[in-house]
Formats: structure tokens, C-alpha cells, sequence
């Protein structure tokens, strides 16, 4: 039996050089002749070092491998996919996702600017993407007579869906009535309808108009006129504006006929818009019964502009020699005055009177004073009105006398106008001169109210003046027919505006359940 010695393992160093190691082999070495050999312990200790040392030499060649050749990108990612997920590989995917997102926002962006779009305020705001699909929505927009310059003025209609948000909303704005030839002005007032929930934004609002005793059938006017009102809170303005209006006057069953002719009172706030416009009219001397039966008929008069407008044009009036106290009968006779660009109107018909029958700057206040509607009247007609009275045998000087008693004589009929006058000369024989003192003559009705009363007065045998005869009611004429004497005070009775007809009380009105505290309103 031969007998191994241990001389072979005096130097370590050999050993940490042998090629014929295996950098991961690490199992104890199987001698062909296991059986036949015996090792001494003191053999087996030296062994095991070598083993140590093995294992030491194949830790520093694998950690030496790993620096000199690191693996490319691609192989390390196919690895750590292989060998499941880890925080590293999550970082990256990430950033390989935000990355991405980026480039396609990048590319949609490039799209919008291709089409003159300008992205610059749809940062932050969640798009689409792909440019196709934002190709669908632009396409979709254009369908509906939107223009680039529309989206530019409100770009943010980019971030609504076609499917989700635009054609739910239009379809439900088309069953409600809506027409679609009005949609493109309907989109370009209040593009922010398309971001709205049918459900939580729109029935809402259409269910609080119709409690405001708007008819079904009147909606979809109301939008149309005004779609901003489909984005207002339903316990804000819309109700402390209407609850005002009733509180000064307004007849709560002309609310809804008020709303639907000028939805847009909806909108305004109380204490900076209708308040101070109802509280100047009244400081004119326009008492707040009447301000509330202008609202009634004309409600688009809460819209003139009162620092804007309207006191500028009240100045205006007191620049052309109207008179303070006449302010307010004129208003109440013709209150979209106060909000037109008044001043140029009246330079131009002062002029224009003056050439035509020598009307002075005080005749012309006068006038304005009586007929305040002679400031939108047409120079045609007018030119007409006086020819008529120049060949009907009035001087020029009395044509003006006229006017400025009875402006409305610019503006009358003329075909009516002819048939009084016919009558006045053929069956009442009386002269021209009546008529300079009483030009209203043209203004009252030749079979309702002349010839009956002219018929009753020749059969009684009274002589009296024009103004006697007609410038009174039906009532107070009969009155004056038992009369023995024609009382000359009554003869002087005075044409200009009644401002109590505005105040008439109404029957089905009942006292206000609202109260009209200054402190409500701010």
C-alpha cells in the first residue's frame, strides 16, 4: 500500500495559482483510489485550508469578473426580469413610463402648433395620448362651428372627451330643446359647458328655471339667450336677485316672463348691480312702484351699465337744457334712453332740428322733455311730418310753435294725420290758429274720440277750445256735458306724462314675502 506524504502541501502559494481549479468548485476533491488510501488527521487540516483558501481566491475572481465586464442594459434588464421584480427595476420602469408620457405630450403639442394651436396653457391639464386621438377632438370641434381662434380663446375644451363629455352634454341640451344651429354661438358664450355633468351640473339647473315659473318651452330660449346660467349655483345669485325684484314691486307672476325675455338678471348680483341701479332711479324721482313696472316691461334695462352709462347720460340731458324735474317722466316714457351713447344723438338732432324749423337749444330741451323717443327718430320722417303741416297752410314759425308743445307730431301717423285734419277743416270750421294752441289734435282718434264728442258739443250748442273738447277722459267729457258754463280752468288742463299710470294697482297682487333690508344686499 503506498502512503501519501503530506510534503506536496508545504506551499500554500502553489495551490492559489493552479489553473486546473475550478473557480466554483468548491466540493472536496474524490480520489480515484479512495478506498485504498488512509489520510492522517493532521493531512485533513491541511486540506480543509486549501479549501479555505479556494474559496477565498474563487470570491475575489468573481468579484474581479463582475467590475471588468459589466453586462449591457438590455441583458441586465432581460436578468433582473428573470430574476423577479426589485426596487431598482422599479425606478426605472418609472422613468421609463414618465419619460415616454413626455414624448408623447411633446408630439401632440407639436400637433396643436402644426394647426396654430397654442399649448401654452394646457400644461398640468390631462390630454390624450396620441395625436390621433386629439386629431378626433379638434375634428369634432370643428364640426360644431368652432374655430382655431376659439379654442385659442379657450384651449382648456382640449381636455374634454368626445364620447364622455362633448356629445352627452350636446345631446342633452339638444332633447331639452336647444337648436343645433345654435350650438357653435352657444359654445363660444360658455365653452365650459362641455366639462359638465349632465346629471350633477345641467338637470339641476333646468329643474330650478322651470320652479322659477319659466315654461318648458321657454328653456330652451333661456339658454340660448344666456348659457352662463347653467354654471351657477342654484342658492347664489340667481335667487337673492330674483327675491330682490319682488321685494321692490315686482309682480312675482311676471318673474318668469321677466327671466325669459332677460335671463341675464339671473347673473346679476344685488348689491353691485341691481340696488344701486334701482336707488339712482329713484333718487331722480322715479318712485320705486314705477321702477318696478319699468323692470316688468323692459327688464333689459338692469343691464345698462350705471357708471358706464347711465349717469353719463343724465348728465348729457342736463347739458342740453333739459330740466332735472322732467328727468324722471322721461325715463318712465322712454327708459332705453339712459342706455344708449345718448350724447352724439343729441348733437346730431339739435343740429338737424335747428336747420329744419329753427328749433333754439332751450326749445329743443323742451322737446326732448315731452318726446324723449325724438332722439332715435330718423331725419326722413321727420323731413315728411313737416312738409305735410307746411303745405296743410302753418307758417314755419308755427311749426315750431307746434313741436315744441307737441313733439309727437314729428312722428304721428302721417295717413291719420291727414284724416283729422281733413275733418277739422271740413265739418269742424274752425281755424288754423286752434290748432297751433292745441297741435295734439292730431293725436287723438277721429272716430273714437273727435267726431262723437264734436257731434255733442255742436248739438248742445257750447263753444269751446280744442283742449276742452278732447283732452280729457270719457268719463270727465260726459261730466262736463251737464255743464251750463265751460269752466275756463279746465280748458288748461296739463298733457304731460302721467307718472301715477305706471303705479296703477295690480288685482292679483299680494303683499311681499321677502324683506328689502339694506344689510341683505352687498
Amino acid at each position: 500500500m503506498k502512503i501519501i506524504s503530506s510534503a506536496g502541501f508545504r506551499k500554500p502559494s502553489f495551490l492559489l495559482v493552479h489553473n486546473e481549479l475550478s473557480a466554483f468548485t468548491l466540493r472536496k476533491p474524490q480520489p480515484a483510489y479512495a478506498s485504498s488510501l488512509w489520510i492522517s488527521s493532521a493531512h485533513e487540516k491541511r486540506l480543509g485550508l486549501v479549501r479555505k483558501l479556494q474559496c477565498s481566491v474563487t470570491a475575489r475572481q468573481y468579484a474581479s469578473t463582475s467590475v471588468r465586464s459589466t453586462p449591457k442594459p438590455e441583458k441586465a434588464h432581460l436578468r433582473r426580469k428573470e430574476g423577479g421584480s426589485s426596487s431598482l427595476y422599479g425606478r426605472t420602469s418609472l422613468l421609463e413610463m414618465k419619460n415616454e408620457r413626455m414624448e408623447n405630450r411633446a408630439r401632440v403639442y407639436e400637433f396643436l402648433k402644426g394647426i396654430g394651436v397654442s399649448p401654452d396653457e394646457l400644461d398640468g391639464l390631462e390630454l390624450p395620448v396620441t395625436v390621433e386621438v386629439m386629431q378626433e377632438r379638434v375634428d369634432f370641434l370643428h364640426k360644431l362651428g368652432l374655430t382655431v381662434e376659439d379654442i385659442n380663446n379657450y384651449p382648456l375644451v382640449l381636455g374634454c372627451s368626445v364620447k364622455k363629455n362633448m356629445i352627452p352634454v350636446l345631446d342633452y341640451l339638444g332633447k331639452l330643446g336647444v337648436r343645433k344651429s345654435t350650438f357653435t354661438a352657444f359654445l363660444r358664450h360658455y365653452p365650459q359647458v362641455l366639462h359638465a355633468s349632465v346629471v350633477v351640473d345641467l338637470a339641476p339647473v333646468v329643474t330650478y328655471l322651470q320652479g322659477m315659473d319659466i315654461k318648458p318651452n321657454d328653456i330652451p330660449r333661456v339658454l340660448e339667450k344666456y348659457p352662463e346660467v347653467l354654471g351657477f349655483k342654484l342658492e347664489g345669485t340667481m335667487s337673492t336677485s330674483v327675491a330682490y325684484l319682488v321685494g321692490i314691486g315686482v309682480a312675482r307672476r311676471e318673474i318668469g316672463g321677466i327671466l325669459t325675455r332677460y335671463p341675464e338678471i339671473l347673473g346679476m348680483r344685488v348689491g353691485r348691480i341691481i340696488k344701486p341701479f334701482v336707488e339712482y332711479l329713484e333718487s331722480l324721482g322715479v318712485p320705486r312702484l314705477a321702477v318696478a313696472r319699468l323692470i316688468e316691461n323692459r327688464p333689459h334695462i338692469l343691464g345698462f351699465g350705471l357708471e358706464e352709462r347711465v349717469i353719463p347720460n343724465i348728465a348729457s340731458l342736463l347739458e342740453f337744457e333739459v330740466r332735472e324735474m322732467s328727468l324722471a317722466s322721461m325715463i318712465a316714457q322712454y327708459p332705453d334712453m339712459i342706455g344708449i351713447d345718448l350724447k352724439p344723438r343729441l348733437l346730431s338732432q339739435r343740429s338737424f332740428l335747428n336747420s329744419v324749423i329753427d328749433l333754439g337749444p332751450e326749445e329743443f330741451g323742451r322737446v326732448v322733455e315731452k318726446m324723449p323717443q325724438i332722439v332715435s327718430l330718423n331725419h326722413s320722417p321727420v323731413v315728411k311730418h313737416v312738409d305735410f303741416l307746411i303745405d296743410c297752410g302753418f307758417s314755419l314759425e308755427q311749426v315750431r310753435k307746434m313741436v315744441v308743445v307737441c313733439p309727437q307730431l314729428l312722428a304721428l301717423n302721417l295717413d291719420i294725420m291727414k284724416l283729422n285734419f281733413d275733418y277739422f277743416q271740413s265739418k269742424m270750421g274752425r281755424a288754423l290758429d286752434d290748432l297751433v294752441t292745441f297741435p295734439a289734435f292730431f293725436t287723438y282718434g277721429l272716430e273714437s274720440t273727435i267726431k262723437p264728442r264734436h257731434k255733442m258739443v255742436a248739438e248742445k250748442g257750447l263753444k269751446c277750445s280744442l283742449t276742452w273738447l278732447l283732452n280729457c277722459s270719457d268719463e270727465k267729457f260726459e261730466e262736463r256735458m251737464s255743464y251750463d258754463t265751460i269752466d275756463v280752468e279746465e280748458m288748461e288742463m296739463d298733457s304731460s306724462f302721467d307718472m301715477n299710470t305706471l303705479m296703477e294697482p295690480r288685482g292679483d297682487e299680494s303683499a311681499s314675502d321677502y324683506d328689502d333690508s339694506d344689510d341683505e344686499y352687498v
